[in-house]
């Protein structure tokens, strides 16, 4: 019979492709490598890059008095939508400075370290440590958060005087963010 031949090569042709797929799987893994950035950008090395996106949006400044007194575009929130690999949005980034993702969990950052930008027209990269979350999901376990590759988002040279006072602009940029965990929790 016909139907006992195509057996064999079925049962085959299903062997190669989980062995095709798991031969892919470390492919994949090799993709969350750590990003080459000098030590003080560094998370610790007991934290795992759990996910690597790329955001582009905006950094909204208002001009107010900066701590001189003096008026100056002063960074109020950022405003951008983060992708991962695939181009799919999987997340928000916002006041706080806040990530939400798509399945509902969020962490809020402080900034631990700040460098300047390779690009001097682009704004500073950083090492940021979780301080809260919120839900159960991707977000809920990161303990350390970088901003790298950064493109624009400087805050303008000019226009923020008394006529202007407490107006608001934006200024476009794109980054990549990396997220860590404790290599413990995976």
């Amino acid at each position: 019979c016909s139907s006992d031949l195509k057996l064999p090569a079925m049962r085959k042709f299903l062997f190669a492709a989980v062995v095709a797929l798991f031969a892919m799987k470390p492919a994949a893994a090799q993709q969350l490598a750590r990003p080459d950035v000098p030590d003080k950008l560094s998370p610790p090395a007991t934290e795992k890059l759990i996910l690597q996106t790329h955001a582009t949006g905006d950094q909204i400044y208002v001009c107010q008095p900066g701590p001189d007194q003096k008026l100056a575009w002063i960074l109020k929130a950022p405003d951008a939508k983060l992708f991962d690999a695939q181009n799919k949005r999987i997340a928000t980034h916002f006041a706080g400075p806040t990530w939400k993702h798509s399945d509902g969990s969020e962490v809020v950052g402080k900034v631990s370290a700040r460098l300047d930008s390779p690009d001097a027209n682009a704004i500073p990269w950083l090492l940021l440590t979780a301080t809260s979350h919120t839900g159960d999901g991707v977000f809920s376990k990161v303990t350390s958060i970088q901003r790298l590759h950064t493109k624009g988002g400087q805050p303008p040279q000019s226009g923020c005087d008394d006529a202007h006072r407490n107006a608001e602009t934006k200024s476009a940029y794109s980054a990549d963010y990396y997220f860590y965990a404790p290599s413990k929790s995976f």
